[in-house]
C-alpha cells in the first residue's frame, strides 16, 4: 500500500532547546501509526543520528537524516532565517556535517551557530531543502507582502537546489499561518515549485505540550507563568497520524505526496561499528608504529635525565626494568592497531601544555 505522508521535520530530546521526543517512544508510535519512514531534523546538530539510524532500521522503518540549520540574517543577526536541509546520500551526510561544524566554529552570534548563505552556495552537494515554513528567508517576506523579495528568494533557492528545494507547509495553529500557506501556494504556482507539508514536530501526543513547554522555559531562563516570555510553539505539533495529515491539507493534496516523494529519495546508508582515526603524519621511511616506538624511547629517556630510576637494584638494572615494560606495552599497542590513538591524544596533550592549559591525570 502506497503510504500518503511522512514525517520530514522533527526535533528529539537531542535538539536540547526544543524537543522532548525520545528515539524508542518515537519509533513505536510510527510503527503503531504504519508510518514506513521518518526525518528526525534536530536543531544545528545530528547527535541523535546513530541512536536514531539503528532503532528505525531495527522497527523496519526508514530513517531520513536531517537537521535545521539557521541561516545568518545580514539585517538582524539575532533573528536568523531557517532552513531544513535533509540528506539524500552519504555525500549529503558529509556535506551536512561540514555545514554544522563549520557553523559553530565559524558562524556563531551570540551563542547561536549559523549557516552564511555563501556556504551553502559552495557546498550542497547531496541535500534537499525545505523552506522553513513562516520562520525561512521567503516565508518571512511573504508574510511582509514582499513577494518580489519572495520570488528572488525562491529563484536563488531552487536554482542552487535543482529538483530539491521544497516550500514548506505547515499548519499547526500559529498566528498569520493561513495567510502564509496561501501566498506560499501562489507563489509556488506562479514559479512551479513543489510545495511538502510538515508538522514541525516536537513531542509525540498532544498531552505532552506542558512538559516541552518546561522544556522551551528552561533554554530560556523564564518560568511557565511569565506572560512576557515568547510563546513559539502550539500543542499542535505533535506526532500526527497519516489520516490526521490528510484532513489536514485536503486541499493541497501535493504537499502530502510530496513528503513521500521525498522520502524515496533519501537513502543514506552508514556504516556502524566501525572506528576510524585520523591519518597521524609521520617522518618519511618510518611507518606509525616506528615513531611511536622511537618517541616512547625517547620520552623515557629525557625523564631518566629529570629523575633517576626508581628500584632497589644499580641505576643500570632500574632502568632495565623500565625499558622492558616499555617495550611491553608497546608490544601490546602495536598488536592492537592502535599507534595512531596514542599520538594524536599525544599531540593534543602537548599543545595544551605548550599553552599553558592544564591537563589532568590519567592513565
Amino acid at each position: 500500500m502506497q503510504p500518503s505522508f511522512v514525517h520530514l521535520r522533527l526535533h528529539t530530546e537531542f535538539s536540547l532547546v526544543d524537543g522532548i521526543v525520545r528515539i524508542k517512544p518515537l519509533i513505536k508510535a510510527l510503527a503503531d501509526m504504519n508510518m514506513p519512514a521518518v526525518a528526525v531534523t534536530e536543531q544545528s546538530n545530528l547527535f541523535s543520528l546513530v541512536k536514531f539510524y539503528r532503532a528505525a532500521l531495527g522497527q523496519g522503518i526508514k530513517p531520513i537524516s536531517g537537521a535545521d540549520v539557521h541561516i545568518y540574517n545580514p539585517d538582524d543577526p539575532s533573528s536568523p532565517y531557517c532552513l531544513t536541509l535533509l540528506v539524500k546520500n552519504l555525500n549529503g551526510y558529509t556535506t551536512l556535517t561540514e555545514l554544522i561544524s563549520k557553523s559553530y566554529q565559524e558562524g556563531q552570534h551570540q551563542g547561536v551557530p549559523m549557516v552564511q548563505r555563501e556556504w551553502i552556495a559552495d557546498n550542497h552537494n547531496g541535500l534537499i531543502a525545505l523552506s522553513g515554513a513562516m520562520r525561512g528567508d521567503i516565508g518571512r517576506a511573504l508574510l511582509a507582502e514582499n513577494v518580489d523579495e519572495a520570488k528572488r528568494l525562491a529563484e536563488g533557492w531552487s536554482h542552487l537546489f535543482k529538483d530539491s528545494f521544497y516550500l514548506d507547509l505547515q499548519r499547526v495553529g500559529k498566528a498569520d499561518e493561513e495567510r502564509y500557506v496561501a501566498a506560499a501556494v501562489d507563489l509556488a504556482q506562479q514559479m512551479d515549485l513543489p510545495v511538502v507539508a510538515t508538522n514541525d514536530v516536537r513531542f509525540i501526543r498532544p498531552e505532552d505540550f506542558d512538559a516541552h513547554e518546561v522544556r522551551v522555559c528552561i533554554h530560556q531562563g523564564r518560568v511557565l507563568d511569565d506572560n512576557r516570555r515568547p510563546k513559539d510553539y502550539t500543542n499542535q505539533q505533535y506526532l500526527r497520524s497519516s489520516e490526521e495529515m490528510q484532513e489536514l491539507f485536503a486541499d493541497i493534496p501535493e504537499a502530502l505526496e510530496n513528503s513521500v516523494e521525498i522520502a524515496k529519495r533519501c537513502n543514506l546508508e552508514l556504516t556502524l561499528g566501525e572506528n576510524y582515526l585520523p591519518d597521524f603524519p609521520v617522518p618519511d621511511g618510518m611507518t606509525i608504529d616506528d615513531y611511536l616506538i622511537e618517541m616512547s624511547r625517547q620520552g623515557l629517556e629525557e625523564r631518566f635525565q629529570q629523575h633517576s630510576a626508581f628500584g632497589s637494584g644499580s641505576e643500570e638494572e632500574n632502568r632495565r626494568v623500565y625499558y622492558e615494560r616499555l617495550e611491553t606495552e608497546l608490544k601490546v599497542i602495536t598488536q592492537m592497531g592502535f599507534p595512531g590513538y596514542f599520538l594524536i591524544v599525544a599531540d593534543f596533550i602537548q599543545w595544551a601544555k605548550n599553552n599553558s592549559i592544564p591537563v589532568g591525570p590519567g592513565r
